[in-house]
């Protein structure tokens, strides 16, 4: 280990304690966050999650015994022992977190004999268990449950499993045992008994959390490059935690209203006519839809930046024809260019010194959909400016948003090498250390062209992508399948995006893959409709999914669902909101507000919108009845006003059409009336629907496209509820046109 404490030193908010082998730095961000770093490979290292000092003046004392350092801030405590035992309390001085004094468990049962034998029946089984070169092994209490990590496979608390952080481009059906997906997002909410607290390892290299799978007596993280870098974030909630995390890595910023409503994509719409088919659809349907998707057919041939103006037509002529119905036309960008002389981006790319190269110094080519390809080495700023400026003859020509898809990085000819050279600004580094930043810094340069470009709030999609990559990006969860249970997987995992600071996220409504019957695409329109992101996509070669290829019952139930959508797009709007100041998501586990209720520990079936909605969808074939569980308070079932105490469980009714959905008593809930399109005409009404009881809520009103909101062009209402149900509006900022009336709609007990 480490070796006996020699020394210390202070320098402003930094301890640096000097053992016999290895130092240890303390860095006080704030009362409740502070970093630890044992710095293995490099001690200034640039992170890529956290972009500016977020450390502020507090007051700390330090503490020396004969074998032991002792940190204390206002919030937390820090021990530090010889041999680098850790051992952290928060400020009432409760255990958070002890360093396991015991030895893992390394081999079990799985040996070179036993992977020789199961290899012969055509099963292979890798023994992940060894020592990593950077390693943390904690104690693990026994109701110790475990959040967050992005959307990994499985079910809402991580206790039990282990997950790798390797972005994977994995296309077959996801299961509750895949270690790894798309996105590589290293923060750990561990909720205790009686206390929280939250774990951000801050290294882009490999790396595995072990949540006592290998033990019950401890939980691991292990890495094999890069630095010991762990921010440990206190609080006295876990809505604390999770403010504390995003605090670090940034928010979600408010993004345009027409994003968040529904959006339809397939991977083989091959025409024009196709994508105005679909739009006419959609219209002549009466469902609400805002956008729609071009996947990688658009372009010539499949490179990046080039129309295939013979399938398409003239882009303009195609994007004036969808927004002439209303659509804002979005299209895929993927990383990989094609190995072409002659083709700009090539030619481009070459001169500029823009693309990855081998270990040997040559430009390196691999294979993706263009055939072969070379890599943007997007670590770079002038990388990041070359590629964000192509997006003008995207946008100029009336694309609205840009779809990030293949960065992890994919490829046909295996995973790139981990000597690849790349680099983190200017610094020359691998393939090894930039592969799980490699999405993350694809997405801020889409983001950093669209602001420049077109003066819009950017509305960027990506499926990989690293902590922070929530400041410039929203996300979905990559390949999912027509199954049921990809359905029941989709809560857990956008909660868990929700917790890791990802408050704009999604998956494929009707599932990518696979063909969808009628009874899931309904259920899954219902368990989607409050979704951050509302995308229905599916695959080339699978049973089309747009809501009439499933007969009228399906259209109508998609109708009754997306318009709700639509009536609640202000409550989701305002949360989006919220959520820049908090760093709180819109869809949330009931864990997040009841942390202490064991029943909702463990909930996968049901979440939150805010505080104030409950959902619980059905999520599994031919149920008909909801047994939902309702925490502290009192609930009112939406549509029927029944009232339900708190704290128990109840039998819903929920045939084919009826998706479960209670408001919690002292609610104001701002809605609208439903449109076809955001833009189809001015919010000159406000509805609030109202539950009984105290009730007050701040309601957000901007122009819902660019940045003027940050020049005070917004409305700030205040509204406040009496037990008599007489409502007060304060405006606590007004400086844009306001509601022609406001309206309130009781949702009356019954």
């Amino acid at each position: 280990m480490y070796g006996n404490i020699l020394s210390y030193e202070q320098n402003d908010n930094q301890i640096t304690i000097y053992f016999e082998k290895q130092k240890v730095i303390l860095q006080i961000i704030r009362e409740d966050i502070v970093r630890v770093l044992v710095p293995y490979w490099m001690e200034d290292y640039q992170s890529a999650a956290i972009e500016e000092d977020k450390s502020v003046p507090c007051t700390y004392t330090v503490e020396e015994y004969e074998n032991m350092i002792t940190v204390k801030t206002g919030k937390l405590t820090i021990k530090l022992e010889d041999d680098g035992y850790m051992d952290v309390y928060d400020g009432s001085g409760k255990l958070l977190m002890s360093d396991y004094r015991g030895i893992r468990t390394l081999g079990g049962e799985v040996n070179d004999e036993a992977n020789a034998l199961l290899a012969a029946e055509g099963h292979v089984m890798e023994n992940m268990a060894y020592n990593y070169p950077v390693q943390t092994v904690k104690a693990l209490d026994t109701t110790d449950c475990f959040y967050g990590l992005g959307d990994k496979t499985g079910f809402i608390n991580k206790r039990g499993y282990e997950y790798e952080n390797w972005n994977s481009d994995l296309p077959q059906a996801h299961t509750e045992s895949f270690p790894a997906l798309y996105k590589s997002i290293p923060f750990l909410i561990c909720k205790k008994k009686n206390a929280v607290f939250g774990l951000f390892f801050d290294n882009s290299f490999r790396s595995i959390f072990n949540l006592g799978k290998e033990s019950e007596d401890y939980f691991f993280y292990g890495a094999e490059g890069g630095n010991l870098d762990c921010y440990i974030i206190g609080g006295n909630t876990m809505v604390e935690v999770v403010s504390g995390y995003t605090y670090l890595t940034g928010t979600t910023p408010l993004p345009q209203r027409w994003t968040l409503g529904l959006q339809q994509s397939r991977w083989g719409y091959e025409s024009a006519s196709d994508l105005l088919e679909v739009a006419r659809g959609y219209r002549n349907h009466r469902i609400p839809c805002d956008a729609i998707h071009l996947d990688i057919d658009y372009m010539q041939g499949f490179r990046v930046f080039t129309w295939n103006e013979k399938q398409y037509g003239p882009i303009e002529r195609l994007t004036g024809d969808l927004k002439s119905l209303g659509f804002k036309p979005v299209c895929i960008i993927d990383p990989g260019t094609k190995y072409e002389k002659e083709y700009f981006m090539y030619e481009e790319g070459v001169l500029g010194d823009y693309f990855v190269k081998d270990a040997e110094g040559k430009l390196y080519v691999n294979a993706v959909w263009p055939g072969d390809a070379n890599f943007p080495d997007f670590g770079r700023s002038e990388v990041r400016e070359w590629w964000a400026s192509h997006h003008e003859g995207l946008l100029s020509n009336g694309i609205m948003g840009i779809w990030n898809d293949m960065n992890e990085p994919a490829s046909f000819h295996g995973e790139l090498p981990e000597d690849v050279q790349m680099h983190f600004e200017e610094r020359q580094t691998t393939h090894e250390e930039m592969h799980n930043l490699y999405g993350h810094f694809m997405a801020k340069a889409t983001y950093e062209g669209i602001k420049e470009i077109s003066g819009r709030r950017p509305f960027v999609i990506t499926r990989a992508c690293y902590a922070g990559t929530q400041k410039y990006s929203t996300v979905w969860t990559g390949d999912n399948q027509s199954l049921w249970s990809h359905l029941q997987m989709m809560i857990p995992q956008l909660c868990n995006l929700g917790l890791s600071g990802f408050a704009f996220c999604g998956a494929d409504v009707g599932g990518f893959g696979a063909d969808c019957t009628k009874e899931l695409m309904c259920r899954w329109i219902e368990a989607a409709c409050f979704s951050p992101l509302f995308r229905n996509h599916s695959a080339r070669g699978t049973k089309r999914q747009e809501p009439w290829q499933f007969g009228e019952e399906c259209v109508d139930i998609t109708r009754k669902y997306v318009e709700l959508r639509y009536r609640f797009l202000p409550y989701i709007y305002d949360l989006f909101y919220q959520g820049t100041k908090t760093g709180l998501p819109v869809m949330r586990p009931l864990v997040l507000h009841y942390e202490d209720d064991p029943e909702v520990q463990n909930m996968n079936g049901e979440f939150l919108v805010g505080e104030n909605i409950l959902v619980a969808p059905v999520v599994v074939e031919g149920e008909n009845k909801k047994i939902v569980y309702l925490p502290e308070g009192v609930w009112y079932d939406y549509w029927t006003g029944e009232c339900f105490q708190g704290r128990q469980y109840i039998m819903k009714d929920a045939p084919l059409e009826t998706l479960p959905i209670y408001i919690k008593a002292g609610s104001i809930i701002p809605t609208y009336d439903p449109v076809q399109y955001i833009g189809q005409r001015t919010y000159t009404t406000l509805r609030l629907l109202t539950t009984p009881g105290v009730a007050s809520w701040n309601h957000y009103l901007d122009n819902g496209k660019d940045f003027r909101y940050k020049d005070g062009k917004y409305n700030l209402y205040h509204f406040e509820k009496d037990m008599a149900g007489n409502i007060t509006t304060t405006m606590l900022h007004e400086n844009f046109p306001g509601y022609l009336s406001i309206m309130v709609d009781p949702l009356l007990a019954k």
